[in-house]
């Protein structure tokens, strides 16, 4: 007899009324391991910002450090924990076009690929996050802009910005990460 495959358990379940719920979860030992660094590596980009004196963007890399309409760039951000969070918060990623001419794409996600929620986070720890961003094919950018921040679902609130006057910001707890230029094709 065959085994139920994950697809055919969530596609069986999807044909019920109940409400599927995230488990609560906990990372292990080795996962908290993979999302947190001793040392910082050098940056291509510093940064500083202060959400709510609980966490501080150091800064992140960017690679490749220029895209083209239709490739892949990996970023890894760098969060230091300075006071634990209550809340399990989103890493917020807005992708806009620096001259407006397209929609804006977004690419939140929950920190360290979902293996180290928030609330689990250490003080002194300093957390690695890693996604990437795509520009789609067509794309009529010359850079894009990317613009990230915390945001607690629940809620829809965001971590409040502390140090405003000390990184570039929208004033909406959006931090300008870094500018990425598009090489044109």
């Amino acid at each position: 007899m065959r085994r139920p495959t994950l697809l055919t358990l969530v596609a069986s379940a999807s044909l019920l009324s109940a409400c599927i719920v995230e488990a609560p979860g906990g990372s292990s030992p080795n996962e908290r391991r993979q999302a947190v660094v001793a040392q910082v590596p050098p940056l291509s980009v510093r940064n500083g910002a202060n959400f709510e004196d609980k966490v501080e963007l150091v800064g992140a890399t960017v690679q490749p450090g220029r895209l083209a309409p239709g490739e892949v760039a990996r970023v890894t951000a760098f969060f230091k924990v300075l006071k634990p969070l209550e809340d399990d918060y989103m890493v917020f990623v807005h992708i806009e076009d620096a001259e407006g001419r397209m929609e804006r794409l977004n690419a939140d996600h929950k920190p360290a690929g979902g293996l180290y929620p928030t609330t689990q986070w250490k003080v002194g720890e300093t957390v690695k996050d890693e996604f990437n961003i795509a520009l789609p094919a067509g794309a009529p950018a010359r850079a894009i802009n990317l613009w990230v921040g915390f945001w607690e679902p629940r809620t829809d609130a965001r971590l409040q910005l502390k140090n405003p006057d000390a990184v570039r910001n929208d004033g909406r707890n959006r931090i300008l990460l870094v500018q990425v230029p598009v090489a044109q094709q």
